[in-house]
C-alpha cells in the first residue's frame, strides 16, 4: 500500500540540520502497511464514537489557582469504565480543548500545566491504570502491553486508543464549542497510543508526541530494552506469529496517516523506548511536522524539557 495515499503531501518543517545519529535512525526503512489497516482503525473509531458516555463528574479541590478540577468517568470500548480528571479555567471564554495521554507508569493526577494557552483539559487514565482500574486488565506496563495480544480485536492497545476517543467524546459533551480545536499531547506510551488514535479523529487540530513508543515493530523486536518493548520481544521469541497482530499497532504505520501538524521529540539515547522506533514515528508523518531531538529519554534531560515546553506554548497557540 502506498504510504502517502492517506493525505496530500504537505510542507514538512524540521530542523535545518539533525545530529548524525538522528540521520542514521531516519535511514531505517519503515514497516509494511497491512492491506486492511485503514479499515481496521476506521471501524474501531466508529465503534468507539457510537458508545454513550454515561458521563459522571464531581468537583474536587484544585491545587492550581484559576482552575476548577473535577473527577470524571465515562464509558469506553468493550464496556470498560474510564476514570480521569477534567480541568476548567475559571475565567475567559473556552476556545480550546486538550486531551492528555500518559506513560506506562499510569496517571495519579491531572496535569494542570498543559503546553499551550489555557484550555479545558481531560486527562484519562488508560484502561487498567489508577482511576481506570479493571479486574482483568493489568495495571503494570509490562503485563498491560501483552494483555489480549493474541488477537487484534482483543489487544489492550486497541482499547487504549479508544479510551482517547471516548475522552474526547466526554469533553465535547460538556464543552461542544471545542469541536475542531482539540489538541493532543502524550509521552512514551501516551505518545505511541496518540499516534495510533489521533490520525482517525478529525476533531483534533494538532498533536505532540514525546518519546513515542510502538514505532517500527519489526526493528523493535530485535532490540532489548528496559521498557514495555522487552516483554513483547520475549513473547515474540516464543510466538513469532504475533507479528501479524503487532502490524496493526505500529505507531509509525499509523503516523503516516496524520493530516494535522505534529510535533515530535524523539531521543537519541533511551534505554526504555528504542530510539529507532521513536524516529520512525517522526519519519512516517507526511503532514506538517516539527522535531526537537532530545539527547536522552527515560529519564529525559530537564533543561531540554523546559526548552520543549516553551516551544510548545507558541506552537499550540
Amino acid at each position: 500500500m502506498d504510504r502517502h495515499h492517506a493525505s496530500a503531501r504537505k510542507t514538512v518543517t524540521q530542523l535545518e540540520t539533525l545530529p548524525a545519529q538522528a540521520e542514521k535512525f531516519l535511514e531505517i526503512p519503515l514497516p509494511e502497511i497491512p492491506s486492511d489497516f485503514v479499515d481496521f482503525w476506521r471501524s474501531t473509531y466508529q465503534e468507539a464514537r457510537a458508545i454513550p458516555t454515561r458521563l459522571a463528574r464531581r468537583k474536587i479541590s484544585s491545587p492550581r489557582e484559576g482552575f476548577d478540577l473535577f473527577e470524571i468517568e465515562f464509558d469506553s470500548l468493550d464496556g470498560v469504565r474510564i476514570g480521569g480528571w477534567l480541568t476548567v479555567p475559571q475565567k475567559g471564554s473556552i476556545r480550546r480543548g486538550v486531551v492528555g495521554g500518559h506513560g506506562y507508569g499510569g496517571r495519579e493526577a491531572a496535569e494542570l500545566y498543559p503546553p499551550g494557552p489555557d484550555a479545558v483539559g481531560i486527562y484519562p487514565c488508560a484502561r487498567g491504570f489508577h482511576r481506570s482500574a479493571h479486574p482483568v486488565i493489568p495495571s503494570v506496563g509490562g503485563q498491560h502491553v501483552l494483555h489480549g495480544i493474541e488477537k487484534r480485536e482483543t489487544y489492550s492497545l486497541r482499547g487504549s486508543a479508544a479510551d482517547l476517543w471516548c475522552a474526547a467524546n466526554a469533553l465535547m459533551e460538556i464543552f461542544p464549542e471545542v469541536g475542531g480545536t482539540l489538541d493532543y499531547f502524550g509521552a512514551s506510551f501516551g505518545g505511541g497510543i496518540g499516534a495510533l488514535a489521533i490520525p482517525w479523529d478529525k476533531r483534533f487540530r494538532k498533536a505532540y508526541l514525546d518519546v513515542p513508543t510502538f514505532g517500527n515493530h519489526p526493528v523493535r523486536l530485535t532490540i532489548p530494552c528496559s521498557g514495555s518493548g522487552e516483554p513483547v520481544r520475549l513473547y515474540h521469541a516464543k510466538n513469532p506469529e504475533v507479528v501479524e497482530v503487532l502490524s496493526y499497532f505500529d505507531a509509525a504505520t499509523a503516523a503516516s496517516f496524520f493530516d494535522i501538524p505534529v510535533f515530535v521529540s524523539p531521543a537519541l539515547v533511551d534505554p526504555a523506548v528504542p530510539p529507532e522506533g521513536q524516529f520512525a514515528v517522526y519519519k512516517a508523518i507526511q503532514s506538517e511536522k516539527e522535531i526537537f531531538v532530545r539527547s536522552t529519554g527515560h529519564p529525559d534531560t530537564p533543561k531540554e524539557s523546559v526548552l520543549i515546553y516553551r516551544q510548545l506554548r507558541n506552537w499550540f497557540a
